[in-house]
């Protein structure tokens, strides 16, 4: 789908902040309220603008730290749908959060998110391991999340131990 230059403004202020108001994407890229509501809306409705979301730190919650793994999983493709359907089939596991085809040693990088690594090691082992398709797994378990998406976590934290030399 083309976009035209206004169009492209408005998804780049919607990317940064999710929660910006209309009035003042509006005023930003120098259209009207309707304008850009309507633009807003049409790619809602194209699905370019697939969903809002909010980044969550969720160290800074006690209680609510959890467990983010990531999967990488060799598969073998099946005939006429390549890797689609068993990545469709991963996907639809609540725990997935992610799914991505990669280039490289694996075929597909999964990210899912639990409470316990004893959780995660029984999605991998009892869920995403027993498909069909799936030939082998490698798991890596996120210790600190520094930057997502942009936004850079923990910057200055109470928490952050610097050592210097005199």
């Amino acid at each position: 789908m083309f976009l035209e230059e206004k169009e492209l403004e408005i998804l780049e202020i919607l990317e940064k902040n999710s929660r910006i108001s209309i009035d003042s994407i509006s005023k930003m890229v120098d259209l009207t309220f309707e304008e850009t509501s309507n633009i807003v809306k049409k790619l809602e409705r194209e699905k370019v603008i697939v969903q809002y979301s909010a980044d969550i730190n969720w160290r800074r919650v006690d209680g609510h730290e959890g467990v983010t793994a990531m999967i990488d999983v060799k598969v073998a493709p099946k005939r006429g749908v390549g890797f689609d359907e068993i990545a469709e089939r991963i996907y639809r596991f609540q725990e997935v959060k992610s799914v991505y085809l990669m280039s490289g040693a694996y075929d597909l990088s999964v990210i899912i998110e639990e409470k316990s690594m004893s959780e995660v090691a029984f999605f991998v082992s009892e869920k995403l391991s027993t498909l069909d398709s799936v030939l082998s797994t490698t798991t890596h378990f996120i210790m600190k999340k520094y930057k997502h998406d942009g936004t850079i976590y923990d910057q200055g934290d109470e928490d952050r131990r610097i050592v210097v030399s005199s």
